[in-house]
């Protein structure tokens, strides 16, 4: 499955390659997980076919040029690395074009001359969480002209709010787990009322429930609730991520995954993976993911028809929501033999031992290709209405 490099993008001078903006950090709480996953995509970008340029959003929002240095960008003892410790300057601010027509990026210091940086062909954005995988930066870079990588503004927006996602999913009829939603104004108005539907919830559902922030990722914010002694804490818990708050029955069965990658003919789904339970964990959390490095089987020791069932109901989720570029879509597989969608992610875990690559890579796309991939499909694609 090689992929070969694009013509020239629109406005791009011949003999130039392609400038790749890689797009990482940013104000979310994942904010850390992002630029570790940054490191993993400058380092496969092939130099020979493309110019590259790391931009980091420090966590108050700042775009900062930073140092082309995968090597700082990884876990190390347990922590996550952060923007600032990449930027070349605590002031200095990159500026990317507002007018369609100049893909010029900028930067600026205070008390000096604005340097251009050269024209942007692409952005590769890595943001995981609000503020860059929620339709937020996508709108940005439509505005400027920018082709990126991945999904949409609907799409992105879709992806990153788990209530609406479910309900776009069951308008779609793909099967969704029962779920509960909090808003903020109710539980800051009347938290009792709230608590009492959730109460009422459990009746009907059994405990432990699980309580999340309805907008983020990376498993932030969740806590598993064994009885209403803890929902509280639980809740304020996900609204420190989110004042939206998801409250989730308990599904008995098997965490399956199956990566979407968008080809020529359309999008195509990858053998699928099995998340075993984690041990010295209650549920598949950030600390198990990312700092314990639990790993997932693949490809999952399915049947032949439920390996084709997942990956038809990976790619039906893809195409509800109308996403682009990639997806990792999660489910479970009940104890009664049905698959239930949990959620999609529009940008999922991308270091080589995440699942997404993991799972490409056991279905004949290499880490490598996979990048190459995502980038010529950008650089392709117009931006605007599609």
């Amino acid at each position: 499955m090689s992929s070969e490099i694009s013509p020239q993008s629109p406005g791009q001078p011949p003999g130039r390659k392609p400038r790749v903006a890689v797009v990482f950090g940013g104000r979310s709480s994942e904010h850390g997980i992002s630029v570790v996953t940054a490191g993993a995509v400058l380092r496969a970008i092939d130099r020979t076919k493309y110019e590259v340029l790391p931009i980091g959003i420090t966590q108050d929002g700042r775009w900062a040029l930073t140092a082309d240095a995968p090597e700082r960008m990884a876990i190390s003892d347990r922590r996550v690395p952060d923007v600032s410790q990449l930027t070349e300057s605590e002031e200095g601010v990159v500026v990317l074009p507002v007018d369609p027509a100049n893909r010029e990026v900028v930067y600026t210091e205070p008390g000096t001359v604005p340097k251009a940086l050269g024209e942007v062909d692409v952005v590769f954005p890595v943001l995981h969480g609000p503020y860059g995988e929620d339709g937020t930066l996508q709108g940005l870079l439509e505005l400027s002209g920018v082709p990126y990588v991945g999904c949409g503004v609907l799409a992105s927006a879709v992806g990153q709010d788990k209530e609406y996602m479910k309900r776009v999913f069951t308008s779609f009829g793909l099967p969704v787990g029962p779920y509960l939603v909090v808003r903020p104004r109710e539980w800051e108005r009347d938290p009792a009322a709230a608590r009492g539907r959730i109460v009422d919830f459990a009746g009907e559902h059994g405990w432990p429930l699980f309580v999340k922030p309805s907008r983020a990722g990376s498993s932030m914010g969740i806590t598993k609730v064994d009885d209403l002694s803890g929902l509280d804490e639980a809740i304020e818990e996900a609204r420190r991520h989110d004042p939206k708050v998801l409250i989730e029955a308990l599904l008995r069965g098997r965490e399956i995954e199956c990566g979407v990658l968008e080809f020529e003919d359309g999008p195509r789904a990858s053998v699928p993976a099995e998340i075993p339970p984690v041990s010295d964990h209650d549920f598949y959390d950030f600390e198990a993911k990312y700092i314990d490095s639990a790993s997932g089987i693949v490809p999952a020791p399915l049947t032949e028809e439920q390996t084709a069932e997942v990956q038809r109901l990976a790619v039906e989720a893809f195409e509800a929501v109308s996403c682009e570029g990639l997806v990792r879509a999660d489910f479970f597989l009940t104890d009664d033999g049905e698959f239930v969608i949990n959620e999609i992610n529009t940008l999922p875990g991308f270091t080589p031992i995440s699942m997404y690559p993991r799972m490409w890579q056991e279905s004949g796309v290499p880490y490598q290709e996979l990048v190459d991939r995502l980038i010529q499909a950008a650089l392709t694609r117009s931006t605007g209405l599609r």
